[in-house]
């Protein structure tokens, strides 16, 4: 009885991956102009790295497996007044590319909606075969 609802854990794991990955985006976009973090330096752009996991010997779930810091080179702007300019007046700042990142809030969202969309049509399904089985 419980494999009744696998598809809903299924489309459950993908809009929780989602919504972190859309954090982590959020979170990329909330620091495009961050020289300076905890950690010392610019801020770094953060990735999200998916995982599928088998549910039964057909279903996927799917997990965040880690998130990681993007290693690509900081952007390095002339600014000789900014209070975090080196030695030769040029700032560092941080490797976000904001239409990257708008790119990947559009991927995110559609997958969460995707997920939404398959969530209510499982569960509309599963109350009209109930209405079925009443006659």
């Amino acid at each position: 009885m419980k494999e009744i609802f696998l598809p809903l854990k299924v489309s459950a794991t993908g809009l929780e991956a989602q919504k972190i990955r859309l954090n982590v985006i959020a979170s990329n976009l909330a620091n495009i102009n961050s020289t300076r973090t905890p950690e010392g330096g610019p801020y770094r752009r953060k990735d999200v790295i998916f995982m599928t996991y088998i549910y039964d010997h057909i279903s996927q779930g799917v997990d965040v497996y880690r998130i990681i810091e993007d290693q690509r080179p900081f952007r390095l702007v002339y600014e000789p007044s900014h209070p975090d300019a080196d030695s030769k007046g040029y700032v560092r700042y941080p490797n976000v590319n904001p239409m990257e990142e708008m790119i990947n809030l559009i991927s995110a969202s559609r997958a969460y909606e995707a997920n939404l969309t398959m969530i209510n049509s499982y569960k509309d399904m599963f109350m009209r075969t109930i209405d079925i089985l009443r006659v």
